[in-house]
């Protein structure tokens, strides 16, 4: 592992390394991946227009619709990997951010038992992304459930399409355990019974190791990213993957870098939080400063252990552009934590956000300009949030 001290100054150092990496991937990206994701969008839709249940036929719709970008943005991780394994992780990816989009609404809807509900629909992210695990009743404590066979088949499509990755042996127990936090992350996150987010503080609490500094919904927050997932989806296609690599990876990814996701879309989502009295994870800060502070100082220990990692550049510039992705959402929010934490955290990852954030402008622009815009094919609008 590289010196952290010497982190920033290879990041700044390396800033022509990094350029070309960015071009190289941006291209791969473009070309080889995003025409896929807009395929297995497009099967996913034709499956979900024949639910039976008009509620969950309309959420499931909705999910794909409105949250495009999610899928767009876990598939960034297939830019990385090689060619021959390329199809599969792009499938898995996308197959992966379809189910948690579906199920995020569903947890939404009212429930008598919404933690329950909550961990019980999740569980289909768990089977999803553990070989040999059975189907569970997933709909057991939601008010529907009729939805043809749409859940289940999500699910075996990710289960089909992580089978030929070659290194899957060697990530298998740390995507089960990512799955976890996730499933328990999305299982409290909504509150109790009682309407009461105690028993979140108190799962937070058990997560959190002291070594790390973080405070409990910071790391709640890296539990519930999909980050550390997803990379680890993207690892299994890499032949030469070896042990060391794979903890590297767990280590950076949970709680640093999936903080830090996490974070950045509640803040994202702030102001129209605010605007409806839903509560973010942002808004466990004492003040819009204290959010800045902490906030920075995660992004630099997100960028420092990403570029400590093999191929540390490709996992400080998917890191760059998840954060350039919500910087551009937070700067359209009235909150006053966006204003200070935005910069902040810009500071801490220098120039590497810069290309990111220029295409992200510029498609918002083609988008103002249909007439004379040529856009990538896409099936939705781009969503509100990631």
């Amino acid at each position: 592992m590289r010196n952290p001290i010497l982190v920033v100054g290879v990041v700044r150092k390396s800033g022509l390394c990094f350029a070309g990496d960015f071009a190289c991937a941006a291209r791969r990206y473009w070309l080889a991946v995003f025409p896929r994701v807009a395929h297995e969008v497009s099967r996913r839709r034709v499956l979900a227009t024949r639910i039976p249940d008009p509620v969950l036929r309309r959420l499931a719709l909705q999910a794909l619709e409105r949250k495009r970008g999610n899928l767009e943005g876990a598939a960034a991780f297939a830019a990385l990997v090689p060619k021959a394994s390329r199809l599969s992780v792009v499938r898995a990816l996308v197959g992966c951010q379809a189910i948690c989009d579906y199920l995020d609404l569903l947890s939404e809807q009212p429930s008598r038992d919404p933690v329950a509900n909550g961990y019980r629909l999740h569980e289909a992210l768990m089977v999803a992304t553990t070989p040999g695990r059975s189907h569970c009743d997933y709909y057991r404590h939601h008010d529907r459930n009729e939805d043809g066979g749409y859940l289940r088949a999500l699910v075996e499509a990710v289960r089909g399409s992580l089978i030929p990755l070659p290194r899957l042996a060697l990530t298998a127990a740390p995507m089960r355990r990512a799955a976890k936090r996730i499933v328990a992350y999305q299982a409290f996150n909504h509150g109790d019974t009682s309407g009461s987010y105690e028993p979140f503080e108190r799962w937070a609490l058990a997560e959190t190791r002291p070594t790390t500094g973080l405070r409990w919904w910071e790391t709640g927050a890296g539990a519930g990213s999909t980050l550390t997932l997803y990379v680890l989806v993207a690892a299994a296609a890499d032949p030469r993957l070896e042990p060391p690599d794979v903890r590297a990876i767990e280590g950076a990814y949970f709680p640093w870098i999936g903080a830090l996701h996490s974070l950045l879309d509640s803040l994202a989502d702030h102001g129209e939080d605010m605007a409806t009295g839903e509560r973010g994870l942002i808004d466990c800060y004492p003040s819009p400063l204290d959010a800045a502070a902490r906030m920075g100082t995660i992004a630099r220990e997100a960028l420092r252990r990403a570029v400590a990692l093999p191929h540390g550049r490709r996992h400080a510039l998917i890191v760059a552009a998840m954060t350039s992705f919500y910087i551009c959402e937070s700067r359209r929010s009235a909150s006053p934590h966006a204003r200070l934490v935005t910069p902040s955290v810009l500071d801490a990852f220098g120039g590497l956000a810069a290309p990111t954030m220029a295409i992200l402008g510029a498609r918002r622009l083609l988008r103002r300009t249909p007439s004379t815009a040529v856009e990538p094919p896409r099936i939705a609008p781009a969503p509100r949030r990631a």
